[in-house]
């Protein structure tokens, strides 16, 4: 039978760090452009203390979403030792496309999966190069769409891309800016014959009645603003509630179409997006078998890291492989679950034996 599984991981996290401090300055105001009554130091007290983000990286300026994706693509080429001419598929999760330096513009002509294909000098016109829009959750789609290919038979290695420069997208009126941050994260997917490794089971889901707009764009909080100049915006409770409700159950039938016992996980690599929200997602999901959830079950990488969105969940497991987190390791064998949840909305988990 034929087996799908990663081979190799590579991850850029950009050297620009923005600090929470580096906010206290900024003129925050609420959606209908009146000020906040408390302080920016409260305002920012109150940001860490829920989300847990105390820092975050922006691109550096010359830089874009595809140059980002193309140096994490090098490094996940690299660690699997494959030839990129090999590769039957480059598949690139991303939002907004390439956003330039102090540009409001975004710009996907051609692709950005093309433009890493033309960085990597890929020759074979047979490696097809596309992107993918599904929020959050699209680092893990598009690895669940390079299983499909390896399964149905027409492919044999893709890369799969997760890149995103949200800092370019931000409203900087907008509190809700703090949490976002700019990254890559990539992995190879390769058919094997072994079961001894490999994904074992996937979820995957949208809900697009009421739920379809709670990430959206959005005009600035600033109503002094003339142009039509819009940003990334958020309906932060809606998607908490959501998120709580709905990740544990896809994280569930994943692991119950598996047939692994919640006993047998071992790490659990969901999308950094605020960390109070994942540690209920993950109690909630450990509820439902009537456990409790193990110390150390969940890495995190946002404190340092931010919500880098589609490079989360790839940017974490590399870091973890490569001991990179302290007192978090993967052993060979060990069970792990990825899981995200994001704009659309989308949700989508995989099972994962190491």
């Amino acid at each position: 039978m034929i087996h799908s599984k990663i081979t190799g991981l590579g991850a850029y996290i950009p050297s620009n760090k923005k600090l929470n401090s580096d906010f206290l300055n900024e003129e925050f105001l609420n959606a209908d452009g009146s000020d906040f009554v408390s302080e920016n130091s409260e305002i920012i007290e109150k940001f860490k203390g829920i989300t847990g983000i105390e820092e975050r990286r922006y691109a550096e300026d010359e830089f874009t979403s595809s140059d980002l994706a193309f140096f994490a693509a090098q490094n996940a080429i690299k660690d699997a030792k494959i030839n990129p001419e090999e590769l039957d598929y480059i598949i690139l999760a991303h939002n907004f496309g390439d956003v330039k330096k102090d540009s409001c513009q975004s710009d996907i002509l051609p692709s950005l999966a093309t433009r890493v294909k033309y960085k990597l000098g890929i020759e074979n016109p047979n490696c097809v190069a596309y992107d993918i829009l599904f929020g959050c959750p699209g680092w893990i789609q598009g690895v669940i769409q390079a299983q499909a290919f390896i399964k149905a038979g027409i492919a044999k290695k893709c890369l799969v891309i997760g890149a995103e420069t949200l800092s370019r997208v931000v409203d900087k009126y907008d509190r809700d800016s703090m949490i976002y941050s700019d990254g890559a994260g990539a992995c190879i997917v390769e058919e094997t014959t072994e079961n001894s490794s490999g994904i074992l089971s996937f979820a995957n889901q949208t809900f697009a009645k009421e739920e379809a707009y709670y990430l959206f764009f959005g005009k600035s909080f600033n109503k002094k603003e003339v142009n039509e100049t819009r940003y990334i915006k958020m309906f932060g409770r809606k998607i908490y509630e959501f998120a709580l409700s709905n990740v544990p159950l896809a994280m569930k039938a994943a692991l119950d179409k598996s047939g692994v016992e919640i006993d047998d996980v071992k790490k659990i690599f969901i999308h950094q997006a605020n960390e109070k929200m994942d540690e209920a997602i993950i109690k909630r999901f450990y509820r439902l078998y009537k456990k409790n959830a193990p110390e150390d079950i969940m890495p995190m990488s946002i404190h340092t890291l931010g919500n880098s969105s589609v490079a989360t969940v790839p940017t974490l497991l590399d870091l973890v492989i490569k001991g990179l987190i302290p007192n978090q390791e993967i052993q060979k064998g060990d069970i792990i679950i990825l899981a995200s949840v994001g704009a659309g909305m989308n949700i989508n988990a995989i099972v994962y034996k190491y």
